[in-house]
């Protein structure tokens, strides 16, 4: 329940007064079978927020930082897990500029989470680096438009990695586990860590391997065909007929 929190303590508290599961994945649905629940009120769809990506996502979308980074092999960057405050956030810091001083055709953008403690470590991390540019915060429109523009995609969030494979971006997981295994499994997504040298070597066969690179960004998105909704609704509709 504490990991991570509080969405997984949400997502419990929330299941307790349920009285349907739409689940994203199988192994979801399973997940939700040993915590006692009916079989007959759990229903596999795939995830909503890949359904969302057909509203958000735009071939004209314009902002000031994807056009910046337009002629550069574009690495998105989120991190704010309370879990890796302190000298993990810097490690996983470190490896990105180091990637970013390595390879000169790589550029960064990172939108940085309002919490100060974050925003002290970003600063001091990748300040007088100019191919980094954090920003302020995006809105789900700018951010589903950025991950599209980006060559791959960094990161310590949950969301993420189940948008940005359905977008065909590789996605590295800065942190030790994950709640989406089904990323795993799939391929869509690899755990780096939270230590300097393993993201960095994760990153870099990326940019330096295209076969291993090409087989991530193919990988079958396992959380869905972006028809969740009309599934959901389909389903309430058998029900209340």
């Amino acid at each position: 329940m504490k990991s991570p929190y509080p969405e997984e303590f949400n997502r419990q508290a929330i299941g307790l007064t349920a009285s349907l599961h739409f689940a994203p994945t199988q192994k979801a649905a399973d997940a939700l079978l040993k915590e006692g629940k009916d079989p007959e009120q759990i229903f596999v769809t795939g995830n909503t927020g890949i359904d969302a990506l057909h509203y958000t996502v735009r071939n004209d979308f314009y902002h000031p930082e994807t056009e910046w980074a337009k002629d550069s092999r574009l690495i998105a960057v989120t991190a704010h897990r309370r879990e890796n405050l302190g000298e993990p956030m810097r490690d996983m810091f470190r490896a990105i500029r180091k990637i970013v001083e390595e390879f000169t055709d790589v550029k960064v953008i990172y939108p940085v989470h309002l919490n100060p403690q974050v925003r002290k470590i970003a600063d001091e991390e990748f300040g007088g680096c100019d191919r980094i540019h954090l920003i302020e915060p995006l809105d789900v429109v700018e951010f589903h438009n950025l991950m599209k523009a980006s060559y791959l995609i960094m990161t310590d969030s949950g969301g993420i990695q189940e948008e940005a494979p359905a977008l065909g971006k590789p996605v590295l997981v800065m942190r030790d586990t994950t709640e989406r295994p089904e990323g795993v499994e799939a391929g869509t997504l690899k755990l780096a860590g939270t230590k300097m040298e393993d993201i960095y070597r994760e990153c870099r066969q990326l940019l330096t391997e295209p076969e291993i690179y090409r087989r991530m960004s193919e990988a079958r998105n396992p959380y869905g065909d972006g028809t969740a909704s009309i599934k959901i609704r389909k389903i309430l509709e058998d029900i209340d007929a």
